[in-house]
């Protein structure tokens, strides 16, 4: 993607990954306009990057998108820039029940959110000269973790649209693009400095250098392996990878 010159709107960046790009973009002098459901976390990253802007943003809630989209586009005519970063990751058992609302928050935080908010700002990101939308899936997508079945069917499911969209916006001038990032140290599960998460520094300099390109999909090079797994082996090597998950769990908690 075009790094620098731009005005990015990232939804779901008052933390994380989500937080540390909008930082990253900052540093390289574009105009960054961070989002999230709570104002004070705005109104901090906003205080602590002066030239940032924030705008309030539910991405569950089909009126917050619009009512968000509307005061972009009011106060900052130029975004060409569209990073669905919002997600969430609650654990779940597909070997046993799951509540309709974890599943339905699931899906509408990881897999609607970024459908509906760009298609609120589609059409206007048509008319920039140069345009861009980051969606931002998982290694999960191409290797699912048992325990988050919910969660990795639906990062595999954006990354399929993810290949339509690009496809449908071949002949204008908005380029898409896929983040697929791994196991990163943040709080999107619990943040345990556990050696088998990258640290989100290092993660975010590999990112930003792969994104100054036209690469369609951008993760690190420590995937490379889970990348290309899908396929006819696909069967064995999520058991490996699972197992190993069994073996090793993930920290959750405290």
């Amino acid at each position: 993607m075009q790094m620098q010159g731009n005005t990015i709107f990232i939804t779901g960046s008052t933390s994380g990954i989500g937080r540390a790009l909008a930082e990253a973009f900052h540093k390289l002098g574009n105009k960054v306009i961070v989002s999230g459901r709570r104002q004070a976390l705005i109104d901090e990253i906003v205080a602590a990057n002066p030239g940032m802007a924030g705008i309030a943003l539910d991405i569950t809630d089909p009126a917050s998108i619009q009512a968000a989209a509307k005061q972009l586009l009011a106060e900052h005519p130029d975004v060409n820039v569209l990073i669905n970063n919002a997600g969430i990751m609650p654990f779940d058992d597909p070997g046993a029940p799951i509540a309709d609302e974890l599943v339905d928050r699931i899906y509408t935080t990881n897999f609607l959110g970024p459908i509906r908010m760009t298609s609120a700002l589609i059409e206007h990101l048509k008319t920039k000269p140069y345009a861009a939308i980051l969606n931002n899936t998982s290694v999960l997508a191409y290797v699912p973790i048992a325990t988050n079945g919910v969660y990795s069917a639906l990062k595999a499911a954006l990354h399929s649209y993810t290949l339509s969209q690009r496809f449908q916006l071949r002949d204008t001038h908005v380029q898409v693009q896929e983040i697929a990032p791994p196991w990163v140290d943040t709080d999107l599960i619990h943040k345990s400095g556990d050696p088998r998460a990258m640290p989100l520094d290092a993660f975010i300099a590999e990112t930003m250098s792969k994104l100054d390109g036209d690469a369609p999909e951008v993760f690190v090079d420590a995937i490379q392996m889970l990348r290309d797994n899908p396929g006819s082996g696909e069967h064995a090597f999520f058991d490996a990878f699972n197992q190993s998950l069994v073996e090793n769990p993930i920290p959750v908690g405290a």
